[in-house]
Order: C-alpha cells, then structure tokens, then sequence
C-alpha cells in the first residue's frame, strides 16, 4: 500500500516551504517518526517525519523546489522491500550508494559518514559547502551540539593553505631550465557569486519594505545612565549564576522596565486592525535574536509575570535553539511589542524598523564609558543610547518621549521597578 508524504500545516500566516535538505533516499526503508525532509519557510525550518512505515519509492520534490501546504512530496509503500526499489530521475538507492561509495574509498562506513555530519549542519551552511565543493564532514561545527554553521563554512574556506611556492609544480623556462610556477591566488579581485535567497531572507526583505510603506515610522531616542545596573549584575552574579546557572543579563531589565512603560502607555502595545485600534492588555515581548539566516524575533510570553531569571533563561533558551536551527514557529508566533540589542555587536545608535503589526520597538546600544554631568561635576559613568521607533498613526510624540523617558527612570533606579 503506498500512502503520500505532504506538506504538514506550517503555522500563522505559512503557507509555502522550500525543499532544504532530504534525509532519507529514494529505496530506503523508513520507521514511523523517522525525519524524512527539513523544510525551510519564512520563519523556521520544520522537520517532516514518516507517518507510516515502509519504503520510499519516489520522492516527487526535490531539494530547492517551492511547496505549499498539502502537496505530496513522497510516497512511502509499506510492502515494498528496499531491494525491490530502482533508483529513479539519477539518484541511486541505498545499496547502489553503498557500492559506490565503497569502490571510491575503498570502504562503506565514508557514506553514512558524510550522511550523519550533514544532519550536523544548518541548511545554509550545506549549501555553501556544497556550492565550494567540499564536504560537511570536513569541518568543525562552533553551534550546538556540534553544528556546522555558515561561518564555520567560511572560516573553512578562508583558512585554507594554498600551495607554497616550493610545492607548485617545475615548468620550464624559456632556456630549458625548470623555474617554480607561483600560486594562483585565492582572491579574484571583482569577482561575483549568485546565491538564491533563504525563504527567510526574501520574508525579512519583504517584511522590511512593507514597515517601511505602511506605517509613519519616526523614531525618538534618550540615554540612559546604567551605573545601578551595572552595580546590581556585579553584586548578584556569582549567587545569581550559582542558583539559575546563566548570567544576569542586561535585557531583562530592560523587559521589565518597557512592561512598566507599556502598562502606562498603552497605545505602543497596540496594533491597527482597519479602522481600529486594538487594545492588548497582555505583554508577548519579542526579544531579536540575530540568527544566522536572518533575524528572528522569539516571544516571551505574558513576560509580565515572569521573573528577571526566567526571561534570562528563557533568552539563553531562545539563542541556543536559533544557533542549532530547532526554533518553532510557536517560538516566533505573536508579540504585541520587540526589543533588540543592536549592542551586542558594538552599535552605538541605530533607528530600529517596526515589525509589524506592531507599533513599537525599543532598540539597546552598547553601554560605553563617557564623560557626563552629574549633580554639577564631571564624572564617568558607563552610558546606553536608546531608540524607540513608533507608529505615528496611532501614538504621538509626547507618548513616545514619555514611554522612552519612563524607561530611563527605571533603569536609572531599578529598585523602583519593584513598586510597579
């Protein structure tokens, strides 16, 4: 009996996938739960697991082909034996694989070898490798658990020793004599590389274009003295780290202190539906973490009721998972207001875009020792520029001066976030 493998529902607002990455070939048996295909959408990459056991005799789309949700990509035959199963459109079976593979290196194992290190490996950074001819199984992953990403990839290629001039191959000269031809170089000046973009690529660009055309974007920003915050993570790290096991970091305080502001200015944690407005009196705070596809904006769901560790670990959760590509869309679904940390990779300013249908995100700079005025004296003191970018079609700039004003406050005293 054969029964098809679709495209599984993929979420809010998915409706289309890519082929990324097969896991299984045509004539090989899978179990049920078995992973058989990772797609790639908008916003995640989903595995597809065999619903049914037996063979797969036909795979209908192959890697890098556009799918939508319900469309057969497979079909599995429960009685068929992986014997009775011909390689189809040139990919051979499992054991024409293994013959192969055992007459170019002399053994089998080099196969389900090179098998196994692509699962150890993001989509991207296969596709890279793959594009410069080298294999996974030739580079050591920095992610989670082991994982090959882009970069590793690239630190592969650009590490690379080139033949040293005592190596290159004796020509001969004019005279007769044998002279050392120099090596190629490795870089072609005004060279050119066409790669298609990720599903998430081309999302981010639309997204991006769409805020930018559909809302009244203005931006307003402040700076904030981050002494006592600074003061507290130094005095509570070791016991703060020795309780939750993560460190206490600079975000959280930021979550609470916007949560505060949010409840006092409520319009930024609205959105526009037609003609109007919608109140939401619960806080989904995204929080951007910049994954190597692209930026992705996980959730901290009803973050009001959460405590300065579980957000921390909640974000450490959050960064783990976009490293080794397992985020879920429920992960990334919702969020009525977004912060991202633009510090984190030395910004000093920036004017962060809305992510829509948001109205309001607050961008964080790295914290830098300046000069500053305080009770008539010059002193040094470890300073933050803020930015919140807003929608003015519904909050005005008195709201968003206020909103970034009541933050500072609170930042400057966090003590005061307890009475809140």
């Amino acid at each position: 009996m054969k029964n098809k493998v679709v495209v599984p529902a993929l979420g809010e607002s998915v409706v289309e996938a890519r082929i990324a990455h097969w896991m299984k070939k045509e004539g090989e048996r899978v179990n049920i739960g078995d992973i058989l295909v990772e797609l790639e959408t908008e916003k995640v990459n989903v595995e597809v697991a065999a619903q049914n056991e037996g063979v797969i005799v036909r795979i209908i789309s192959a890697e890098d082909t556009t799918v939508h949700i319900g469309d057969a990509i497979a079909e599995i035959d429960s009685s068929a034996q992986p014997s009775e199963v011909p390689a189809q459109r040139g990919q051979p079976n499992a054991k024409e694989e293994e013959s192969v593979a055992a007459s170019q290196n002399g053994h089998v194992s080099q196969s389900a070898a090179e098998t196994s290190s692509k699962d150890k490996a993001t989509p991207l950074a296969k596709r890279v490798a793959e594009g410069s001819g080298l294999a996974i199984s030739e580079i050591a992953g920095s992610g989670t658990g082991g994982k090959v990403t882009k970069h590793d990839v690239e630190a592969f290629i650009s590490n690379r020793a080139t033949p040293s001039q005592a190596e290159a191959p004796a020509q001969k000269s004019g005279n007769g004599k044998p002279q050392t031809q120099a090596p190629a170089a490795t870089h072609k000046t005004g060279a050119e590389e066409r790669v298609k973009m990720s599903m998430r690529r081309k999302t981010i660009a639309r997204r991006m274009v769409e805020a930018q055309q559909n809302a009244a974007m203005l931006t307003t920003f402040n700076e904030i003295d981050m002494s006592r915050v600074m003061e507290l993570r130094k005095k509570y790290k070791e016991h703060f780290k020795q309780k939750y096991g993560i460190n206490l970091g600079v975000v959280s305080f930021f979550v609470k202190a916007a949560i505060a502001a949010l409840k006092e200015f409520p319009r930024l944690n609205a959105e526009i539906a037609g003609e109007e407005l919608v109140y939401k009196y619960y806080y989904d705070i995204g929080v951007a973490i910049g994954a190597e596809e692209g930026l992705v904006v996980p959730v901290l769901r009803n973050a009001d009721l959460m405590s300065f560790a579980q957000i921390d670990m909640a974000i450490k959760n959050f960064s783990d998972k976009s490293s080794s590509g397992t985020l879920t869309l429920e992960d990334l679904r919702g969020g009525t207001f977004t912060i991202t940390n633009g510090g984190v990779f030395g910004s000093m300013m920036s004017t962060p875009i809305l992510n829509p249908p948001q109205v309001g995100i607050l961008g964080l700079h790295k914290i830098t020792e300046r000069p500053v005025v305080v009770d008539g004296q010059i002193a040094v003191r470890p300073m933050m520029y803020v930015a919140l970018t807003y929608d003015h079609r519904i909050v005005d700039g008195r709201e968003s001066v206020q909103f970034l004003v009541k933050v500072k406050e609170l930042i400057e005293d966090p003590a005061a976030m307890l009475l809140e």
